[in-house]
C-alpha cells in the first residue's frame, strides 16, 4: 500500500520537541555585530551601483566604509561578548564580497573592460585570491602561534588588498585622466600583483597589539591625530589614500625584515631554554 503525499503530523511529538527544535531568542549583543557586518556588506554592494553609474568617488568611499565598519565590527563582538559561529562566517562572506568581488568588478567598469579577456582574467584571478585568502585565514584562526606573531598577517589581508588593488583609480582621480586601452593592461598586471601578494605567505605587519593600551599623556595627542586624519580624508580623499597605499606597500619589504629577525630571536630563545626536566615518578 503507498503512503500517503502528506502524513499526518504528530502534534503531540511536535509540541514535545521530538521532531522540531525550539526556536530560541537571541540576545542584542550577538545581534548587533551582524547588523553591523551587514551594514558593510550594503556599503560594498552599493559601491557597485555606484560604479555602473560612473560615480567613481562614491564607489571608493563605499569601500573605505565597508572597511571601516569591517575593522569595527570584530571589536564590538568581543566589547559586547556577543561572539558567534554565525557572525565569524557571516564575516567571511561580507569580506569576500566587500574586499574581492566589489573592487575587482569595479576595476572591470573603469578601465580594464578595454583589456578584453586579459582585463577579465585579472579580474578572476584578484577575486579566486580573495577568497582563497579568507579561507586560509579562518583555517589558521585556531592554530598555536608565538605571542609576537599576532602582529603579522600572512599575506595581504583582504581588507587591504580591496584599498591597494585601487590605487590606479585613486592616481586617476588626482591626475585626472581617462581611462584607456593603454593603460589597462599595466592595470590588470597590477591587479595581478596584489592577488599574488593576497595569497603569498609573505608576513605583512598589522601593528594590531602595539596601540592595545595607550600611556595617559599621549591620548590627547593620538585623538587630535585622529580626528586631523579623518578630516583629511574627507577633504582630500583621492590624495590621502594614494600616499596611503603606497606607503604600505613600500613598508612590506620592511615588516618582512622584522619578522625575520623577530623569528631568529624566538628560535634562538627557544633552543637556548632549558629542557623540560622529567617527571620524577617516571620509571
Amino acid at each position: 500500500m503507498n503512503e500517503p503525499l502528506f502524513p499526518e503530523v504528530d502534534h503531540q511529538s511536535t509540541r514535545s520537541g521530538h521532531r522540531f527544535a525550539r526556536l530560541r531568542s537571541l540576545p542584542l549583543r550577538v545581534i548587533v555585530p551582524n547588523m553591523v557586518t551587514l551594514l558593510a556588506l550594503c556599503a560594498g554592494l552599493s559601491g557597485i551601483r555606484m560604479g555602473l553609474e560612473g560615480r567613481f568617488e562614491w564607489a571608493v568611499g563605499a569601500i573605505v566604509l565597508a572597511a571601516l565598519l569591517d575593522a569595527v565590527d570584530g571589536r564590538v563582538a568581543r566589547w559586547l561578548k556577543g561572539t558567534s559561529r554565525f557572525g565569524a562566517e557571516l564575516d567571511s562572506l561580507a569580506d569576500f564580497v566587500n574586499f574581492g568581488v566589489v573592487p575587482g568588478l569595479l576595476l572591470y567598469i573603469w578601465v580594464l573592460k578595454f583589456a578584453a579577456s586579459f582585463g577579465w582574467l585579472a579580474v578572476l584571478a584578484y577575486v579566486i585570491a580573495a577568497v582563497l585568502r579568507l579561507a586560509r585565514f579562518n583555517v589558521m584562526l585556531d592554530k598555536p602561534k608565538p605571542a609576537w606573531q599576532s602582529n603579522f598577517f600572512t599575506g595581504m589581508p583582504a581588507p587591504a588588498g580591496a584599498i591597494a588593488a585601487l590605487l590606479p583609480l585613486y592616481l586617476a582621480q588626482i591626475f585626472d585622466f581617462e581611462p584607456q586601452r593603454a593603460i589597462a593592461g599595466i592595470v590588470a598586471v597590477y591587479l595581478v600583483f596584489v592577488a599574488f601578494m593576497m595569497v603569498s605567505t609573505i608576513p605583512t605587519w598589522s601593528g594590531k597589539k602595539i596601540a592595545a593600551r595607550v600611556p595617559r599623556d599621549q591620548v590627547i595627542p593620538l585623538s587630535v591625530g585622529v580626528v586631523l586624519l579623518v578630516a583629511a580624508l574627507i577633504s582630500f580623499p583621492f590624495p590621502i589614500l594614494a600616499i596611503t597605499t603606497i606607503a604600505y606597500l613600500l613598508y612590506i619589504p620592511f615588516g618582512w625584515r622584522l619578522f625575520r629577525r623577530l623569528d631568529r630571536e624566538w628560535k634562538a630563545a627557544e633552543a637556548a631554554a632549558p629542557a623540560t626536566p622529567p617527571d620524577a615518578d617516571a620509571s
